[in-house]
């Protein structure tokens, strides 16, 4: 067997893997390819590029960083772009988020979030909780106490099930009953839970499965009746995506500790953080060295990334992002509408600028995928479902490529 790329990519069985499109540059909404073709981009290379790509603002900022200052540890010294950054980001986060510990990729950030929730309890002299109340159908990334947190009795970590910490599986709870069932497994653990860990809003790469803010409301006020922290990754919701700067805003809660990533930086460079309230920071000042919290990523709060983090506010602040996330949001409930009418879907949503239809069934997704491609689109589904998640910069004309290539290839599906 020849394997046809000495890359091992994502998500791929490598033995029958079939060459990809290589895309050699970006511009605004488009991926351009070696061969000259230029694919319109439906996912914002994994929900990142919310402003396009290139943007001149953001790349301005970068190339001056890199003239002064392109890394430095953060270990034993600090530099502007990442106090600037930090200071930012806790001014615009709901209530009292105001600590900010910067990492290198929303898998870490969520790791990071997990060794404050139990070394939080351990710190103030309560052991015995260091368990994760996780939901069926989430994700937070694929390293290891991310994975455990991570549709913790299935989904595509299933097969490494063995190596993983057993964490409480829920049910996202939807109804009244299934509230008051969540309530009592609170109640029942409530000696061994860390903390709870929820996608608010929507769960992405376990099904781009919704729920509302009153259920997010529900889970917060659940978990503050039982003193139990609450963690939300906002790593794929966070920056506008689903209408409101933070998912959170829209139940009007605030966590006590938040990850961020993917957007942070507008699909630049890679970066993340991990936020946390005032009480939960406070726990961690003793006159005891072993009470800090001891991580420290290599490339955490790099000065490139900050640069482009602090671009893309300034981004936020200056255009009408939130606008145009609203205007997607409105052209996709109706351009997606009628393929709720097509046999092999059974249901059609989207919130903000997140579009998705789900499929009885797929299952050839590579074909799938380079049908959307024959169609002069990037569009990845998975599972059983087609989605769009585009830039916010997107115009109605190539937002409407994108829709009708999504009804296109979901009139050839099979229920």
């Amino acid at each position: 067997m020849t394997v046809p790329s000495s890359v091992w990519r994502p998500y791929t069985q490598m033995k029958n893997a079939a060459p990809l499109p290589k895309v050699v540059a970006t511009e605004g909404v488009r991926l351009i390819l070696e061969d000259g073709r230029q694919l319109i981009d439906g996912t914002s290379s994994w929900w990142t590029a919310c402003h396009g790509y290139n943007h001149p603002a953001i790349a301005a900022a970068v190339a001056a960083q890199l003239q002064t200052m392109p890394h430095v540890m953060f270990g034993g010294l600090t530099h502007e772009p990442a106090e600037r950054l930090a200071r930012r980001l806790a001014a615009m986060l709901p209530g009292d988020l105001n600590h900010v510990f910067f990492s290198d990729s929303g898998s870490v950030a969520v790791e990071v979030a997990l060794k404050i929730a139990v070394q939080y309890w351990l710190n103030r002299g309560v052991s015995g909780r260091q368990r994760f109340v996780a939901f069926r159908d989430g994700y937070h990334g694929d390293t290891l106490g991310a994975m455990a947190v991570t549709d913790p009795e299935g989904g595509m970590h299933a097969r490494l099930g063995p190596y993983l910490p057993k964490q409480i599986p829920a049910d996202v709870p939807r109804d009244a009953a299934s509230i008051l069932a969540f309530d009592a497994l609170l109640d029942r653990h409530r000696s061994e839970i860390a903390a709870v860990i929820i996608e608010p809003l929507v769960q992405g790469a376990g099904g781009m499965k919704f729920h509302t803010p009153e259920t997010l409301r529900s889970i917060s006020e659940i978990c503050q009746r039982h003193g139990i922290l609450l963690i939300l990754d906002e790593i794929m919701t966070g920056f506008g995506r689903t209408g409101t700067m933070f998912a959170a805003e829209q139940a009007g809660i605030v966590p006590d500790l938040i990850c961020l990533s993917k957007a942070l930086t507008g699909g630049t460079i890679s970066l993340a953080a991990t936020v946390a309230r005032t009480p939960i920071f406070e726990a961690f000042l003793s006159d005891d060295p072993a009470a800090a919290l001891m991580h420290g990523p290599t490339f955490m709060a790099n000065p490139l990334a900050c640069a482009a983090a602090n671009a893309s506010l300034d981004l936020f602040e200056q255009a009408p992002r939130l606008d145009q996330v609203r205007a997607i949001e409105a052209q996709m409930r109706d351009a997606l509408e009628p393929c709720r009418r097509l046999p092999g879907v059974v249901d059609v949503r989207v919130m903000g600028a997140i579009g998705v239809v789900e499929a009885a069934k797929m299952q050839d997704l590579a074909a799938i995928r380079q049908q959307f491609v024959g169609l002069g689109v990037w569009v990845r589904p998975f599972g059983n479902v087609l989605y769009l998640m585009p830039p916010f910069v997107i115009g109605p004309a190539d937002l409407d490529v994108l829709c009708q290539a999504v009804r296109r290839v979901g009139s050839g599906l099979t229920g």
